[in-house]
């Protein structure tokens, strides 16, 4: 059995292999090809933290994959990072188990923001070019790098958090990679961005419907669980297009939760991102629309880093 640290894992991924990988896992579960059971979800109120358990396997593939991760907010008081987890690696032909991959939240936070990047590619306008980031956390700062390794160069960005002490020192840190600043104010930051992208675990709307001029494409992962919201339902009711990484997940805990049940949106206007990547034409049809890309995350992007990890991992010996 494999056993492979933080450090470790880290050492051997390759972005432009994982967003292949990611890519093929969005396209395999809008086919059908992805068994993937309902999240599991336990809240731990009390300390802000709560905790997802995804698996899954998709067709033909030799390894399944159980992750658990956590969350808790108030970790950094303390000392610990806010994310932590592992991945259990197991065989689809004989149910042993292949390898333990201690990544401590490190493939969650890589899968999301490359999935986010592959949103935001697909989705905006061709001549995108000035990103709002909203938030100041690891997931914040995994955007900015996911965006320059899948978009190129000649990215601005600007990073809004509640915190300015924090946004500076995220900004500091991506200084050397990015064209990045700090946003004094988040609805001045969206009015002037083409693409905005939402990190935060936010439990009430902090981006509104009027901060956002036609033409923007909005990246949302922050909200993956029951009670977290960035967007306003107005906001979503008011895009053109919206798409999600799963479109039943999305309806049900993510940023189209809380506007389907209030029927503003219908579940059928909900394009899942492996379809626009099978068919470019069911992506943005008009430079003048609103987007919103709605990720929860899915249990295929996991089985997707996995296997990125361990074949890697196989070619060093």
């Amino acid at each position: 059995m494999i056993i492979l640290t933080r450090s470790e894992i880290e050492a051997l991924i390759d972005y432009d292999l994982a967003s292949d990988a990611i890519a093929a896992a969005y396209r395999a579960t809008s086919l059908g090809k992805v068994n993937l059971p309902p999240v599991g979800h336990l809240a731990f109120p009390r300390h802000g933290g709560d905790c997802h358990i995804k698996y899954g396997h998709v067709d033909g593939d030799p390894i399944f994959v159980i992750k658990i991760a956590t969350g808790f907010s108030g970790n950094a008081a303390v000392g610990l990072p806010n994310g932590n987890g592992v991945s259990v690696v197991m065989s689809a032909e004989t149910g042993e188990v292949r390898a333990v991959l201690h990544d401590e939240m490190l493939m969650t936070d890589i899968r999301t923001a490359i999935g986010g990047a592959i949103a935001t590619r697909l989705l905006a306008r061709k001549d995108s070019r000035k990103i709002a980031v909203v938030g100041t956390g690891i997931q914040a700062r995994r955007q900015v790098e996911a965006h320059l390794a899948l978009m190129g160069d000649g990215l601005t960005f600007q990073l809004w958090g509640r915190s300015p002490k924090r946004a500076a020192s995220a900004v500091k840190e991506l200084s050397d990679k990015a064209a990045i600043s700090v946003a004094q104010d988040l609805k001045t930051a969206c009015r002037n961005a083409d693409v905005i992208v939402t990190t935060t675990g936010a439990t009430s709307p902090i981006v509104m419907r009027d901060w956002v001029p036609p033409g923007t494409h909005i990246t949302a992962v922050g909200a993956d669980a029951p009670g977290k919201q960035e967007l306003e339902s107005a906001l979503v009711g008011a895009a053109e297009g919206l798409y999600a990484d799963l479109a039943s997940q999305c309806l049900d805990h993510g940023e189209f939760a809380v506007p389907a049940s209030a029927k503003l949106i219908d579940a059928g206007r909900v394009v899942e991102l492996g379809i626009v990547l099978d068919d470019p034409t069911r992506g943005r049809v008009s430079d003048e629309h609103i987007t919103i890309a709605d990720l929860t995350g899915i249990a295929a992007q996991d089985i997707a880093m996995a296997g990125i990890v361990l074949r890697a991992f196989e070619r060093k010996g």
